[in-house]
């Protein structure tokens, strides 16, 4: 079990890079993550294996799939199923959680 208090907004730090993931923790196809990218950048079409939801802790995110896209703003949640193609588009410097269940 994890007895760790951290700050989420301070768990990565870009640098240069445009897109940056750090696995907090993982089992199986289960995962808790939190991914930092620069405005106008995007996160390319993938499928997500899990049932998964997208928390922003910081900045405005877009999530697209087929041809609807919803932004979701700091503070708020989005959730989707598994097998849901979809990418990931930066309307801010943003940060957020990736749950995978």
């Amino acid at each position: 079990m994890y007895y760790n208090v951290l700050k989420a907004k301070d768990i990565v730090d870009l640098g240069d890079e445009k897109f940056k993931r750090e696995i907090l923790m993982e089992d199986n196809d289960n995962c808790l993550s939190v991914i930092a990218i620069k405005k106008n950048e995007i996160i390319d079409t993938h499928t997500s294996i899990s049932d998964a939801a997208v928390y922003v802790i910081d900045g405005e995110i877009e999530l697209h799939f087929d041809a609807e896209k919803f932004k979701v703003d700091k503070g708020e949640i989005l959730m989707f199923k598994k097998d849901t193609e979809h990418k990931v588009a930066a309307l801010k410097d943003s940060k957020f959680f990736l749950i995978k269940i």
